[in-house]
């Protein structure tokens, strides 16, 4: 058995295990029984409100991708090119994937929450963790389980073990494509919601009127939860999903067009790398299980390092194993993959020492505000830049180390080509965790609605208190996922960017055209400058349209509770019931409303400046987005949960503890946060990866194009 059956093969094998690690996580969640109380009650709103929101969102989103995968197959049938035809099918599995994966991760999220809530009152802490690890789980395994089985069984269906394997691997770019696209969608989507929700709820709650959080007399505190899910728990899976789909899948185009003897050795192990860690994360997710640390936090970052080693060890075993197969030294490959896990590491853990309450950014930030909002938001943003020096440079370090190490091993075939699978090969390492990365981040959202919940329905103080460690924890988390999502987003972005200069160089020899890779990335020529110079305005373009969303959304909200209020006063005393269902609504319309013009932007920009200004300046588009996506992903992400913590290290009781002159600007640092950490900022990650496959993607059409405007192709 050749390497590249023995992949497939592997990845099967570790898909269909995720899966099923999946559905026993979901029966022994779900035969946790709920009594019918108050908390049973407001569960019902929130997961009433959450499907009906899904169903909207995701029957515009699907309704867009079945016009993209219609026009790709059209245009497939219309030029008798059966690639096309096979990318079209592939951007529609790779579409319905993402939703599989999203929508489920995030109905089982719902159906967690109030599960987590029962066994943190009957049987406490520890068993209330590994339930609500249970259910983040469900997101993160997913995210592996379906996108390994979703790429090797199409490599297989499209002829990659038939010898056509140069065609199979370009098909799969309409996989990563599609799933790129319904993640874009939905991170929009869902940020715009919950964002909208979150700060028009504090802005008349907390600071008008001066309830606490999660008060049930606040109308908008239903769409608040929702929000928790269909943002950080549907979005950041589908974020992740593409991201994961879309490393595995550059590399194994880049490793297509080295050639040579070692050509299906290089297409073989991304996947083996993939299935290996997939496999070894399951086990190593185990620890939460049976972790011994009392500290909800401590456990679940253990938890992640564990993972990291496993990861690499096993993976070091696997190459050792298979080098004689592969007729190269797959351990010096190894080592680039394992310079992205590491760089990962540093990009998660970064992320944690600016956002966590247990550090001197978050305190300094908390501090500041004692002398009111200005320098809340002052100290913060400067908070924010720090943040984004040390994660830039270890992704930059792991860049050209991988490269290096890939251009010496691979020489005697191509050193270009080499140094670029090496790269995407550090892409595959960093998100060969992602399956305990996204199940940590969906924690969040879990004991978030947990801690809600138990305010709501009027729990015991000492239970708030045990929910509000389980959710402290879950924020310690969002804040490492989120940075992790945008680190891991600039690798694969740069896998992807040398995946589309390797395509061109290839479309380019197809037509008998003269062609150097390295046009792409010479900043001398007008036109990648141009192209340069345009990119980097796209992602400051699109997080405007984010922002500008959000606070349209956020502002209609703030009118509806505020005529509530006004309307109805019996509400905050308690006697007459909000309408909830009325500020839902509002924020459903406004989000889905507002998602269109953010993925349009994403999916457009590429065809238009390639076919006006060419392909070689569409490049230079790609390499100015991905450094400033990277550097406004990582700034916006953690900035935004450093006010958030601030406000909640003063809540804990410190600078005045709640309701201080400290606790009212920490409050307005915390809003303005908001839209920027969970709809902005994550939503960069995603334009940026789409960015890049599409550009692959549609390259075909763009020298189409070029050529009826009567330009050079290339």
């Amino acid at each position: 058995m050749n390497l590249l059956n023995i992949a497939t093969t592997f990845g099967i094998i570790a898909g269909t295990a995720s899966i099923l690690y999946v559905l026993a996580l979901i029966y022994m969640i779900l035969k946790i029984k709920v009594p019918e109380d108050k908390a049973a009650e407001i569960h019902g709103y929130i997961k009433s409100a959450a499907v009906t929101f899904m169903k909207r969102q995701y029957s515009v989103i699907l309704t867009i991708a079945v016009i993209v995968a219609i026009l790709i197959i059209a245009a497939g049938v219309a030029g008798g090119s059966t690639l096309m035809l096979k990318t079209g099918l592939a951007y529609f599995a790779g579409a319905l994937s993402s939703t599989l994966v999203g929508v489920l991760g995030m109905y089982i999220a719902v159906l967690s929450n109030v599960r987590v809530l029962r066994v943190l009152v009957e049987q406490g802490l520890s068993k209330a963790l590994r339930v609500a690890f249970r259910g983040g789980a469900v997101t993160g395994f997913m995210v592996g389980g379906v996108g390994l089985l979703g790429i090797s069984l199409l490599f297989i269906a499209f002829g990659g073990l038939s010898g056509m394997y140069s065609e199979a691997v370009k098909a799969l770019l309409g996989y990563a494509f599609g799933a790129s696209t319904v993640a874009l969608f939905a991170r929009v989507g869902g940020g715009i919601y919950t964002k909208a929700a979150d700060v028009g709820a504090d802005l008349v709650g907390k600071v008008e009127v001066g309830i606490p959080e999660d008060d049930p007399r606040n109308p908008g505190v239903i769409a608040d939860n929702v929000g928790d899910n269909v943002g950080d728990c549907a979005g950041m899976s589908a974020d992740l999903f593409e991201s994961y789909v879309e490393s595995v899948v550059a590399a194994m185009a880049i490793g297509m067009l080295i050639g040579g003897v070692v050509e299906l050795s290089l297409i073989a192990y991304p996947l083996i790398f993939a299935a290996a860690a997939l496999l070894t994360t399951i086990l190593t997710a185990q620890f939460v299980e049976v972790s011994p640390l009392k500290e909800p936090s401590k456990t679940l970052t253990t938890t992640s390092l564990v993972s990291i080693i496993g990861v690499a060890i096993v993976t070091l075993t696997l190459s050792v194993i298979y080098s004689s197969n592969a007729g190269i030294p797959l351990v010096n490959l190894w080592v680039a993959g394992v310079m992205g896990l590491i760089a990962g590491g540093i990009v998660g853990f970064t992320s944690d020492y600016f956002t966590s309450g247990s550090y001197k950014p978050v305190k300094t930030v908390a501090a500041n505000s004692q002398a009111g909002p200005a320098l809340t938001i002052l100290s913060g943003l400067s908070m924010g830049f720090y943040s984004t020096v040390a994660p830039t440079i270890a992704i930059a370090i792991a860049t050209f180390i991988a490269y290096y190490i890939g251009s010496a091993t691979l020489a005697a075939f191509s050193s270009l080509i080499g140094g670029v699978y090496a790269v995407a090969l550090a892409g595959v390492g960093m998100l060969s965790v992602a399956s305990i990365v996204v199940a940590a981040d969906a924690y969040g959202p879990i004991v978030d609605n947990t801690a809600g919940l138990a305010e709501q329905a009027g729990y015991p103080e000492e239970v708030r208190e045990q929910a509000d460690k389980l959710d402290s924890a879950g924020n310690t988390m969002k804040s490492i996922s989120k940075g992790y999502a945008i680190g891991s987003a600039a690798l694969t972005s740069l896998a992807l960017l040398f995946t589309y200069a390797s395509l061109l160089k290839d479309y380019a020899s197809s037509m008998n055209l003269s062609f150097n890779i390295e046009n792409v990335f010479t900043i001398t020529r007008p036109d990648v400058l141009a192209g340069l110079l345009i990119g980097a305005s796209i992602p400051a373009f699109f997080t405007a349209l984010v922002i500008q969303a959000v606070t349209a959304a956020a502002f209609a909200l703030v009118e509806e509770i505020r005529r509530q209020f006004r309307e109805r006063p019996g509400i905050l005393e308690w006697k007459e019931k909000p309408d909830y269902n009325r500020a839902v609504d509002i924020v459903t319309r406004y989000a889905l409303k507002r998602l269109i013009a953010p993925g349009v932007l994403a999916l457009i920009t590429p065809i238009i400046v390639g076919a006006l200004l060419g392909p070689v300046a569409l490049g230079g588009m790609l390499m100015g987005a991905i450094i400033t996506g990277l550097l406004l992903g990582l700034f916006q992400g953690n900035v935004g949960n450093t006010w958030d913590n601030a406000k909640k290290f003063i809540e804990s009781g410190n600078f005045g503890g709640k309701g201080s002159e400290a606790h009212k600007a920490a409050v307005i640092g915390d809003t303005v946060g908001d839209p920027l950490k969970d709809a902005a900022g994550p939503s960069l990650n995603i334009l940026i990866k789409l960015m890049a496959i599409g550009s692959s993607v549609f390259l075909p059409l763009i020298i189409l194009l070029r050529i009826v405007l009567g330009l050079p192709p290339v």
